[in-house]
């Protein structure tokens, strides 16, 4: 099992930046992808993925404003944004992709303000 600690999110002005981060633990080496996900009222949608192999994923919505990165020797996949606007609010969850299936961390909140 993958045990997955979201942090960093919050209030944050629209234009401003935040970086959410998500440590992972347990069967750390099961893992070959993890991805952030946002869900407001309505369905969770893919914001970014980051693939263990190479390669990353971005929404057409986050481009050029997010970058999805990882630390190996911390077991963290951080989320940087910027230039935030409005309608990033939501409930950011990170999820880790193993060759068992997809864990989830119970999620972290963000608003902007306009």
């Amino acid at each position: 099992q993958v045990q997955l600690v979201e942090s960093g999110g919050g209030l944050v002005q629209a234009g401003g930046s935040l970086r959410l981060s998500c440590a992972a633990s347990g069967s750390i080496s099961s893992i070959n992808a993890m991805g952030w996900y946002r869900q407001a009222p309505g369905q969770r949608e893919l914001v970014a993925r980051i693939i263990f192999g190479g390669g990353t994923n971005y929404a057409d919505s986050v481009k050029g404003r997010a970058t999805i990165s990882r630390d190996n020797a911390k077991n963290t996949v951080y989320l940087q944004m910027n230039s935030l606007k409005p309608e990033d609010t939501a409930v950011y969850y990170c999820k880790a992709e193993t060759f068992r299936g997809g864990y989830w961390g119970q999620g972290t909140q963000v608003t902007v303000s306009s």
